[in-house]
């Protein structure tokens, strides 16, 4: 069924995932890389505009997904989630008044306990932190079981 060309409106679409009576059939489940390490899996996404890409990526790539989506996704708002899930950088907003350096070691503190509570992240290094026209930009390393990736995330 995933490769079968449906019209809809009378427009062609490719369903990308096979769908059943009650949603998506099709699960993320974990991929073993051979030893005893499972590799993590998420549906890829496109950071600059995220959207899906229809595929699924892992390991590093999918920590990576994992660690954009959390660090979008407030926390202890969405019922479906875990109250271990999730960030709190949208309570800095409205500080602008305060010393970047309250900003930036608040921002820390929360990035990291969000990017912890993956398995596979051990922590992050390298922080950067600035405030652009009362836009908050942070950058920093991921260090994960797999190796290290860059990453960032904007308050607005």
């Amino acid at each position: 069924m995933a490769d079968e060309v449906k019209i809809w409106d009378g427009i062609e679409q490719e369903n990308e995932f096979d769908f059943d009576e009650e949603g998506v059939s099709e699960e993320v489940e974990e991929v073993s890389d051979g030893d005893e390490n499972t590799l993590p899996v998420e549906f890829g996404i496109d950071f600059n505009t995220g959207q899906l890409t229809g595929g699924k990526v892992t390991g590093l790539e999918a920590i990576k997904v994992w660690v954009w989506n959390a660090l979008r996704t407030p926390r202890y708002v969405y019922e479906q989630n875990s109250w271990n899930y999730g960030c709190e950088l949208e309570d800095l907003i409205g500080r602008a008044q305060m010393p970047i350096e309250y900003i930036a070691s608040e921002a820390k503190r929360m990035i990291k306990e969000t990017v912890v509570q993956n398995e596979y992240i051990e922590g992050i290094r390298d922080f950067d932190c600035l405030m652009v026209d009362g836009i908050l930009v942070c950058t920093f390393r991921i260090i994960t079981t797999f190796g290290e990736v860059d990453s960032d995330v904007t308050v607005r």
